[in-house]
């Protein structure tokens, strides 16, 4: 708002600064004060030019300048400072014409929105959208109940039982995903790379355990979501050894949800009906490679 002896100190908050005006009538009684009387901040910073006989002073100050203080609340950054006005002593040293005073100053700016200046517009990326893409996804692998309603309760199975395997990620504001199992391997130690093990999905997505004689592993069709990716397996034990426990390692991985599905992101079961590889979603050619085994994989 406009300078007046209504409103005799105004700030106007700018990206990098604020700039005070101060009208000259500070007390509204008509007695000017003197543009010399008057500083910014502890550091007891300056006007800008002026001349005798404009009305208002003016100060220009970065935010971090003139001894200023910041503030943080959990919605803003708060700039702190002071207008001083400080009279010089009356020539008549018994009476006193005028007091001190002191004006307290604040720029307000939220911590949770964007600023930018026009000049890099519009290569300029949001605020929000820069924090979005820093976020962690959180991926989790979970066995089911056979209605997949619910986390099954118990980890143990009898053999000509089936496995059912949930996968998830959670993308919090991330753009739309869908989340497809690169790769599964079942082991009798916590090391995937131990042996015995044995491979359940392999070359970026084909559940090559479907491929082996007597099974009924799977892809469930259609996804309940995007970042949802549910399959079947039959349940199994490592030939020649009694331990039961049973560890199965899956690397869980994401891609845009407009993206097609291709060879490197795909979800591929075998139907043994037709003796062909099908995808979940996408051409039946993104599943080709599960057969040659020339799939193309992140390495």
């Amino acid at each position: 708002q406009a300078v007046a002896p209504l409103h005799p100190v105004t700030v106007q908050c700018q990206e990098a600064q604020m700039v005070v005006k101060v009208h000259r009538d500070l007390f509204g009684t008509g007695r000017l004060v003197r543009a010399a009387e008057l500083t910014l901040g502890s550091a007891a910073c300056l006007p800008v030019a002026w001349r005798a006989a404009e009305s208002v002073v003016t100060f220009v100050a970065g935010l971090h300048e003139c001894g200023s203080t910041l503030q943080m609340t959990p919605d803003s950054l708060i700039y702190k400072t002071s207008l001083f006005y400080k009279p010089t002593p009356s020539s008549n040293p018994v009476i006193v014409r005028t007091s001190a005073a002191v004006v307290p100053i604040e720029c307000h700016y939220p911590r949770k929105s964007n600023v930018s200046s026009s000049a890099i517009q519009p290569t300029w990326a949001p605020f929000h959208s820069t924090l979005s893409a820093e976020e962690k996804m959180t991926f989790s692998l979970r066995l089911m109940n056979d209605d997949w309603s619910t986390e099954r309760l118990s980890n143990g199975f009898q053999l000509g039982e089936s496995l059912h395997l949930q996968a998830d990620v959670a993308s919090g504001n991330h753009v739309p995903l869908r989340l497809f199992v690169d790769d599964c391997v079942a082991t009798l130690s916590p090391d995937r790379s131990s042996s015995p093990r044995y491979a359940l999905i392999d070359l970026s997505g084909c559940l090559v355990d479907g491929r082996s004689e007597d099974t009924t592993s799977t892809f469930i069709s259609p996804r309940p979501r995007q970042e949802t990716l549910q399959f079947m397996i039959d349940a199994f034990k490592f030939a020649g050894d009694d331990r039961n426990l049973i560890y199965i390692t899956c690397h869980l991985k994401v891609s845009p949800a407009d993206q097609a599905p291709n060879p490197l992101n795909k979800a591929c079961s075998f139907n043994k009906a037709s003796s062909l590889w099908a995808p979940l979603e996408g051409t039946g050619d993104i599943c080709s490679c599960c057969e040659t085994g020339n799939c193309p994989s992140y390495g």
